[in-house]
């Protein structure tokens, strides 16, 4: 293996067998001993796995739950041996896997610092030198003598990080860490972060966190279904992520808008018959990219006593928080008098990264009653390669002499 090469995962895969019977009781478990045959379902976590961690980078891991994130974290780690590949590490390896595995509740926070030292490798002396740099990181200078079973959960995370990153590794394994504590303890872990970084340590980070993805990591895996779907930039690694947290509901419904809309009122004789969503290639599809456009085709119908009557469109989305982000309509241009198909297109969308709902509404030409109104019904996403700060990404150009 290259001297620049400190991890190195070549083919893994790995399953666990989850055992059919159950057992709740003792008489269960006597019973299931002297079964001959006992049936197993097997789960593969991980399916021939290969990448390479270079010295002094900072590698992302990300993927949805369920994707064999943590599995490959402890087969790196050596908590897990592979069914099939290698992994070779070359290099000290520190794990922050489960921040706190090791302490013990019936001792004091100021014993636990000592016991949990003593597991990394320091002796009693080194703990001393650092004891009060720990204890002043967490934040917990009243409660170091009190038991461990009194402090929060949150206290006990706070003291197991302020410990674990005094480790002398050259290579840090973390699985969500930066999670810890409030804003104002995220924000020193952060700046511990960089420090490592600055250091040239090696970090691996599992997390879900896509701002802190592109905050700190060279590089980013994406795991999906315990297989690799990509290794690619922070950037790219996002995209992905967010269109694998997309629900497949969410996609325009095939059939038509439904039978029974609870927020849907009007004086009828027109109404919406179907509605979709449609990408720069005429795909049909609920996901767009910022810097893409969408066109929604609306389909209504009519009572033949309104087959040629002025109509008036009108459309209104909302943010997840319920922020009216744009109203356009079709006043400035007038739709045929006996259209039945409307397509309004918004191009070079700048709307922030999110899920959105799109209220869709049928006007008389006076746009004094709606013949069909149907409030924050249908939902589409918007995904990005980059960060966008704010409701709306505004292009801008910047000079300076």
């Amino acid at each position: 293996m290259s001297k620049d090469i400190v991890i190195k995962v070549d083919n893994v895969s790995k399953a666990f067998k989850l055992p059919h019977e159950k057992q709740s009781s003792l008489k269960g478990m006597f019973v299931n001993v002297f079964k001959k045959t006992r049936s197993f379902e097997r789960q593969s976590a991980l399916k021939d796995i290969s990448f390479e961690v270079k010295k002094g980078e900072f590698f992302g891991i990300v993927g949805r739950n369920g994707g064999g994130k943590s599995t490959l974290l402890k087969l790196i780690a050596g908590i897990y041996s592979p069914d099939i590949g290698i992994i070779t590490v070359n290099g000290k390896l520190t794990p922050f896997i489960e921040l706190g595995v090791g302490f013990n509740h019936e001792l004091t926070g100021r014993e636990n610092v000592y016991l949990n030292g003593a597991l990394l490798g320091f002796s009693r002396n080194e703990m001393a030198v650092m004891y009060d740099d720990i204890v002043a990181f967490a934040e917990l200078e009243r409660f170091m003598d009190q038991k461990l079973k009194n402090y929060s959960s949150g206290m006990q995370v706070r003291l197991a990080f302020s410990i674990a990153i005094r480790a002398e590794s050259e290579i840090l394994v973390m699985d969500e860490v930066l999670a810890v504590g409030d804003a104002a303890f995220q924000k020193k872990c952060f700046d511990v972060f960089r420090e490592l970084k600055n250091q040239g340590r090696t970090i691996i980070l599992v997390t879900h966190d896509m701002s802190n993805v592109e905050r700190f990591c060279d590089r980013v895996l994406v795991l999906n279904e315990s297989k690799i779907m990509k290794i690619g930039t922070p950037q790219e690694a996002a995209t992905i992520y967010s269109r694998l947290n997309i629900n497949s509901d969410k996609k325009a419904d095939k059939s038509g808008i439904k039978k029974t809309i609870v927020n849907r009122w009007g004086a009828g004789g027109i109404r919406v018959k179907n509605l979709g969503f449609y990408d720069s290639k005429d795909t049909e599809t609920s996901i767009f990219e910022v810097g893409g456009s969408i066109k929604i085709k609306i389909d209504i119908e009519r009572d033949a006593a309104l087959k040629n009557t002025q109509v008036v469109c009108g459309l209104a989305i909302y943010n997840q928080d319920g922020v009216n982000v744009t109203g356009p309509n079709s006043i400035e241009a007038p739709l045929n008098k006996d259209a039945t198909t409307i397509e309004v297109r918004i191009p070079d969308i700048n709307f922030a990264p999110g899920e959105y709902k799109l209220t869709t509404a049928i006007y008389n030409a006076e746009v004094t009653e709606p013949y069909d109104f149907l409030d924050k019904y249908d939902k589409f996403s918007i995904i990005s390669d980059h960060t966008v700060h704010g409701l709306v990404e505004v292009r801008s150009s910047w000079t300076s002499n």
